[in-house]
């Protein structure tokens, strides 16, 4: 089953569940999803002072678009922060994370597969 269909809502009203995995200060927001796809688009929330070397190093079988609207991460890999109003676009098979958000950070995500080969 594709995505459903919505018209503008609160997105307050979509509870954050607990995200999979060893970090119980990381939550979503799940807006749509197609299980069958594992398409999804969602609202990721990391409370101040997160750390997600317990997940360690992410790699997915998917694209991913990440915007970051509030607060700011930090790729431990990478040794880089990146800032609300930053964006990422990451390919299949692409390393990111682990991450550290000191004061929290909110992101807006779409995920999806494509059979587009990677750029």
């Amino acid at each position: 089953m594709p995505k459903p269909e919505h018209e503008f809502f609160d997105v307050e009203k979509v509870s954050y569940t607990r995200c999979a995995g060893d970090v119980p200060t990381l939550a979503e927001r799940i807006l749509a999803a197609d299980a069958a796809s594992g398409t999804a688009t969602r609202i990721l929330h990391f409370e101040p002072g997160t750390d997600t070397t317990p997940n360690g190093v992410q790699v997915h079988d998917f694209w991913e678009e990440v915007y970051i609207v509030s607060g700011s991460l930090t790729d431990l890999e990478l040794g880089e922060t990146f800032t609300a109003g930053m964006y990422a676009c990451r390919p299949p098979g692409m390393r990111h994370g682990p991450w550290r958000s000191d004061d929290g950070c909110t992101t807006f995500e779409v995920r999806y597969r494509t059979d587009s080969p990677r750029p």
